[in-house]
């Protein structure tokens, strides 16, 4: 039987024999705690904080050489103009923030999240029961964490998020961390002639849309959805597009470039054969798990991450089952990504054609 939870859905119902890296792991956050003796009990630990002009309220702990970074003394709920200016500033330089002891409210949550541009609302995604704008992320003992794998979110719309904002609700007592990588750096580290090969190359992205609206409509079944409902969501989401994104992404607001494929969603490289286009992939996808490039957040409740999904991927760690991890997202719409070549001319997203969409399904 699925776990009871608030959502209208669950967000993840995977098996866990289905998560090799789960199982592999199963039951060690459980355990973990009965190699101690006598109850747990909180420590403290010191941090090298650095302070931040103007704003002498405020002190950043780096986590990476080049991404992630601490902001200690904000309160997400009460936030001044020069504050919303500088962590636009520092996410553009850091990739990810984190932010820790927020008990902001839902609506607070949603108010911060808005202070850095639209909000989107997930077509298929299960919402919160009183709040569109927040994704709940529920696991537990029948809903196993699925994002572990590196991924950039929603890169199956033509334009994906900005950013997203993710705050912790539940944390379970060992594991559940967020790790996350600097594609920009991971781009710099690339050779010379690597990145001249795959600088201006487009790659096909599909993948968990169409799964996710074939749960969404499912869901809606199950609640009980008229005939009527269901043909208004079919002729909604009938067409969606498969879009052709840059391999390399050009930051619209620092001019990096960073890698911008992924295992999760891009399915192959458009004027490339099957194979050159598996074997290149596959060494682009191994960047973002190189050490160098990464940063390592371990939750507590009321910690919040949020991230530059343009320039940025994560990978949520599942060796926590069975124990219960919940958190909430509100996510930043995002706008069309593109490439600026050297020269100056731009190369934008565009949507698959009818044989680029097959090879999409067909390496799906």
């Amino acid at each position: 039987m699925s776990e009871v939870t608030e959502v209208r859905g669950v967000t993840h119902r995977t098996p866990l024999e289905k998560n090799r890296k789960a199982n592999a792991v199963s039951l060690i956050a459980k355990e973990a705690p009965r190699l101690g003796v006598g109850p747990s009990r909180q420590m403290t630990r010191s941090v090298t904080v650095w302070p931040v002009a103007g704003l002498a309220h405020l002190s950043c702990e780096h986590l990476g050489a080049t991404i992630g970074t601490v902001v200690h003394g904000l309160d997400m709920a009460n936030t001044t103009g020069e504050e919303i200016a500088f962590l636009r500033r520092l996410l553009t330089e850091r990739k990810v923030i984190f932010f820790r002891d927020q008990n902001c409210s839902e609506d607070e949550h949603i108010a911060f999240g808005a202070r850095f541009g639209e909000l989107e609302i997930h077509p298929f995604n299960p919402m919160h029961p009183d709040h569109d704008e927040i994704i709940p992320i529920y696991s537990g003992k029948s809903a196993v964490g699925a994002a572990n794998l590196w991924h950039s979110d929603v890169m199956w719309r033509m334009e994906p998020s900005l950013g997203s904002i993710l705050r912790a609700r539940l944390v379970p007592a060992v594991g559940g961390d967020t790790l996350f990588a600097d594609m920009a750096a991971a781009y710099r580290g690339l050779t010379d002639d690597m990145r001249a090969k795959i600088d201006g190359l487009m790659g096909i992205n599909s993948g968990s849309a169409n799964g996710s609206k074939e749960k969404a409509r499912q869901r809606l079944e199950e609640r009980g959805a008229s005939a009527e409902e269901l043909a208004e969501f079919d002729a909604t989401y009938a067409n969606i597009p498969i879009p052709i994104h840059p391999v390399v992404r050009t930051h619209p607001d620092s001019g990096e470039r960073a890698i911008y494929v992924n295992a999760g969603f891009t399915r192959r490289i458009v004027g490339l054969s099957d194979d050159e286009s598996d074997e290149l992939l596959q060494h682009l996808y191994a960047q973002a798990a190189v050490p160098e490039y990464q940063c390592r957040f371990s939750w507590e409740s009321g910690s919040v991450a949020f991230w530059d999904n343009r320039a940025a991927q994560h990978y949520a760690s599942s060796d926590y089952w069975p124990e219960r991890r919940r958190m909430e997202r509100v996510t930043i719409a995002g706008d069309l990504p593109y490439f600026r070549h050297d020269d100056g001319q731009v190369t934008h997203t565009y949507p698959a054609g009818p044989s680029d969409a097959a090879d999409a399904v067909s390496h799906g």
